[in-house]
């Protein structure tokens, strides 16, 4: 099993950035996809963007594509997603997922998200 922590939510205004961390514990993190999802208030969890751990191939949402970038450190650990140029609509709560295909919201391990608010 992995453990995963969100952190780097918080309140921006539109245009602004936010940079999410997830750390993770575990022996296998390298082994594990890793990716982003969030859920608005009333709407249904959405994929954001995930990573694949053997070529570091990236996959994102069309609502974010061009704007939020999707890394991982295995030395540390840790992925990100940095969110750049945020909308009101991109107010979430954001979950770091573990092993799991991009485009699908059937993954094996969730953090326990971070929140983000983009005020207008």
């Amino acid at each position: 099993q992995v453990q995963l922590v969100e952190s780097g939510g918080g309140l921006v205004q539109a245009g602004g950035s936010l940079r999410l961390s997830c750390a993770a514990s575990g022996r296998t993190f390298s082994n594990y996809a890793m990716g982003w999802f969030r859920q608005a208030p009333g709407k249904e969890r959405e994929f954001v963007a995930a990573i694949s751990w053997r070529f570091y191939t990236t996959s994102y949402a069309d609502s974010v594509k061009g704007r939020f970038t999707i890394s991982r450190d295995n030395a540390k650990n840790t992925v990100y997603l940095q969110m750049n140029s945020l909308k009101p609509e991109d107010t979430a709560v954001y979950y770091c997922a573990a092993d799991g295909r991009p485009y699908s919201s059937d993954w094996n391990h969730w953090g326990q998200g971070t929140q983000v608010t983009v005020s207008s």
